[in-house]
């Protein structure tokens, strides 16, 4: 089911169409909206620029994430094959002890 929601971005009005729920477009469209003051109270920038300069920012903040997503994913990836190698040690060690605790070689 579609959301529809009317935000104001730097004193403009957007009507905003999406299957999200009305509370996460309106998070996104404060961000947004934050985005483009910040930009606007550093000086003299017209509202066009204001609202690329904050899809720029916006943009960098979305791939240094993604980057950093992906960096986690393979370190956990890494600790995943290291437990499983470490269980296989210790699977084999306990049949190890058990075959010694019997007398078996």
């Amino acid at each position: 089911m579609k959301n529809k929601l009317t935000v104001t971005i730097d004193d403009q009005n957007y009507t905003l169409v999406a299957d999200q729920d009305i509370e996460y477009m309106k998070q996104v469209a404060a961000h947004v909206n934050a985005k483009v003051a910040e930009i606007r109270e550093g000086g003299r920038v017209n509202a066009m620029d204001a609202l690329v300069l904050a899809a720029l920012n916006i943009a960098d903040d979305y791939f240094r994430l993604k980057t950093d997503g992906e960096k986690l994913r393979a370190q956990i990836k890494g600790y995943v094959e290291e437990s499983t190698d470490l269980r296989m040690q210790l699977s084999n060690a306990k049949r190890e002890i058990f075959k010694l605790q019997s007398g078996k070689k």
